[in-house]
């Protein structure tokens, strides 16, 4: 029987002498979904280059991964062995410039280093070099794991997702907070204009679903700054007072998990499907 769920991306982000341990990822996370994914109203869906991405000549190539898959990522895990990876032209290397981007936009990192003994002969010491000065850098960041095995890797893998999903305030707010949250939002579930969205944020709401793109857009400039969606605009102008009530409002979506922050700059929200979904309710 179909049911609703929150769908969260996780984006595997690694050079390619690990590539078992990007397929163990993707296997823990259709485990995971097998036993909570109904309970919890709660999709992962592993999302890499390698699945989610088309060819096309319009940009840098790591730039139209960064765009079409990483802004939409939720959680971003990094798995290292012996390399980095090539550079980008920005970045040492696509994974690193990765794990960077996801950094800014505030989202979480699981980082992984193997400690999986190699043949010294098949080691590129320019790549472990650089490697060893990336992993020194990510421990002043924060907490990282290692592993010595690939199935040391897929217990401490399978334990760890679902201690982020419980405690990292951005996964524990898409994965605990969507059936509260949509409770009060969906159709058949609710009251279409529960209190829990504000007026504005029903405006906002119904004017980006309106529109092909589902898209609302805060353009700041110096003074002032434009909120469009749906072909409207929304605040215009200097007025500070008119642009923080429709910033907020933007921002009570974002909260809600109704749309995504697909330039990790708070400027360019995008509809998701929980979005549309509660478009379609208050619309009924």
């Amino acid at each position: 029987m179909a049911y609703d769920a929150q769908a969260i991306e996780v984006m595997v982000a690694s050079p390619s002498d690990v590539a078992e341990e990007r397929q163990i990822v993707r296997d823990v996370i259709v485990d995971w979904n097998a036993v909570n994914s109904k309970r919890e109203a709660v999709c992962l869906m592993p999302v890499g280059w390698e699945t989610h991405a088309s060819p096309e000549l319009s940009g840098r190539p790591q730039q139209i991964i960064n765009e079409r898959i990483l802004e939409s990522a939720d959680l971003l895990v990094g798995i290292f062995w012996t390399r980095v990876g090539s550079p980008t032209g920005t970045s040492i290397s696509g994974s690193i410039e990765e794990i960077e981007r996801h950094l800014a936009a505030g989202k979480p990192v699981m980082l992984y280093f193997s400690t999986i003994p190699i043949v010294p002969s098949n080691l590129d010491r320019e790549q472990f070099d650089a490697l060893e000065k990336f992993k020194a850098w990510a421990m002043t960041q924060g907490l990282i794991e290692t592993f010595d095995s690939t199935a040391d890797f897929a217990n401490k893998f399978r334990n760890q997702l679902q201690i982020a999903l419980n405690s990292n305030p951005h996964l524990s707010r898409l994965s605990h907070g969507t059936k509260e949250d949509l409770v009060s939002i969906f159709n058949d579930r609710i009251r279409p204009a529960d209190a829990s969205l504000s007026p504005d944020a029903q405006e906002l709401l119904l004017a980006a679903a309106s529109d092909d793109n589902g898209m609302i857009a805060i353009r700041r400039f110096h003074g002032g700054a434009v909120i469009s969606a749906g072909g409207r605009n929304f605040a215009k102008g200097a007025d500070r007072r008119e642009t923080a009530r429709w910033v907020a409002a933007a921002e009570d979506l974002y909260a809600l998990g109704l749309s995504r922050d697909i330039n990790g700059k708070r400027e360019i929200f995008e509809l998701n499907h929980s979005g549309y979904s509660a478009a379609d309710a208050l619309k009924q």
